[in-house]
């Protein structure tokens, strides 16, 4: 007996170990229910660009693939304030992913926020798709294979507007800048594109998140006398540059170039304080057939025209979803790969791909603000000038610095 039993548990013990890994390989999506969230600013500087419309959007798009798709398994979504605040902002991920049943955050708008929240799904082995930030960390010096970085980043704004010193010769430039990842990233890549088209930059000043006193950085900025002046900030605090320098009649003698503008902003400000400014955008609304159709429904939920974050929100959550129920199942690692694998061309991308650094590319768009006789509807703000392709609107891999590259 005892001779059998010695012979036997070697053997079941291979079988339960057989039977385990097939059981790995075929455990499908955890508890039938692929969770997503969407952590966002939903009242701060960045709430009008993310916000409830980030959220409308993720809903949008798990309401249509569920009708579509008709899934094996359930779609739930959440949402949470990180208040711009990197502490709170990972609190609430590691909270998500250890015991909320999380397996995708998305938007994380604020790149203090995203690069913060990168390491955390690193470290749980979850996914997130950045669509609200922009830091070229997230594909550089701290790249990561459970992020991606769906919409835009610093390189590409600062890549299409250097295009400018060529075109209209605006050959020095004066920066005004948030005071923390964001700004920094936008100065050092528009610096580096700038002089790669032969301008010069003659300085920068720096400002604190959601100031609401911008004179003295302006003052300092029309003193410099540069051709243009670079708004290196998004949100509340792009509104309020812009704002100031109308009110300090800085625009009859430079020109303000926003660096991370929106047509949020635009219409915000109207086209008679927006007129002639020039914009990179990863989408507009009035692009083509799919991005109207689909920017109408989206107008219908929220009761305006999204921005690229919200369309990117929507765009994110979707192909996540396609690969989750390519692979059959919601672990990280399959989906990254499938997606990495796979086009992405919809109502938001055109020629999209996702590389090895987490890198999605896809068109981007050079467009000017209308003047408000040329606008026949409201949101009908822009003229596109120019279609940056894929190729040429992001950073080459050649020029990489994540380690998955190469690999």
């Amino acid at each position: 007996m005892r001779i059998r039993n010695s012979i036997a548990w070697p053997v079941a013990a291979m079988l339960a170990a057989a039977c385990a890994g097939a059981s790995a390989e075929t455990t499908g999506v955890s508890d039938g229910t692929v969770k997503i969230g969407v952590l966002t600013d939903m009242g701060g500087v960045f709430s009008d660009l993310a916000g409830a419309g980030a959220v409308a959007a993720a809903q949008m798009a798990i309401d249509d693939f569920v009708d579509q798709e008709k899934p094996p398994f359930k779609v739930e979504l959440i949402s949470a304030d990180h208040q711009n605040k990197p502490d709170v902002a990972t609190g609430i991920a590691r909270q998500w992913y250890d015991t909320g049943g999380v397996d995708l955050i998305t938007d994380v708008i604020n790149s203090g926020v995203a690069l913060a929240v990168s390491s955390v799904a690193e470290t749980k082995n979850r996914m997130l798709i950045v669509t609200g930030s922009g830091s070229m960390r997230l594909t550089n010096e701290q790249c990561s294979p459970n992020t991606i970085s769906y919409t835009w980043d610093t390189y590409s704004f600062t890549n299409g507007q250097a295009r400018l010193v060529k075109s209209l010769g605006l050959g020095t430039w004066y920066f005004v800048a948030v005071d923390y990842a964001l700004g920094k990233s936008l100065v050092a890549e528009a610096s580096d594109a700038i002089t790669r088209s032969g301008g010069t930059v003659v300085g920068t000043v720096y400002h604190p998140i959601s100031t609401t006193d911008l004179s003295s950085f302006l003052l300092q900025a029309q003193a410099s006398k540069a051709k243009v002046i670079g708004f290196a900030n998004a949100g509340a605090d792009l509104l309020n540059s812009i704002t100031a320098a109308r009110d300090f009649n800085i625009t009859p003698g430079q020109t303000i170039v926003p660096l991370v503008g929106t047509i949020t902003e635009v219409n915000a400000l109207g086209a008679a304080a927006t007129q002639g400014m020039l914009l990179v955008e990863p989408f507009y609304w009035d692009l083509d057939d799919r991005s109207r159709q689909w920017s109408r429904r989206f107008f219908a939920k929220v009761g305006k025209m999204p921005n690229f974050v919200q369309a990117g929100a929507y765009s994110a959550v979707t192909n996540y979803l396609k690969a989750v129920q390519a692979v059959k199942t919601d672990d990280a690692a399959a989906v990254m790969q499938r997606l990495k694998s796979m086009p992405i061309d919809d109502m938001f991308a055109r020629n999209g791909r996702i590389r090895a650094d987490g890198r999605m590319v896809h068109d981007m768009y050079l467009v000017q603000v209308k003047a408000p006789a040329d606008v026949k509807q409201k949101w009908d703000y822009y003229t596109v000038k120019e279609t940056i392709p894929a190729a040429e609107a992001f950073q080459p891999l050649s020029t990489s610095k994540c380690r998955l590259v190469n690999q």
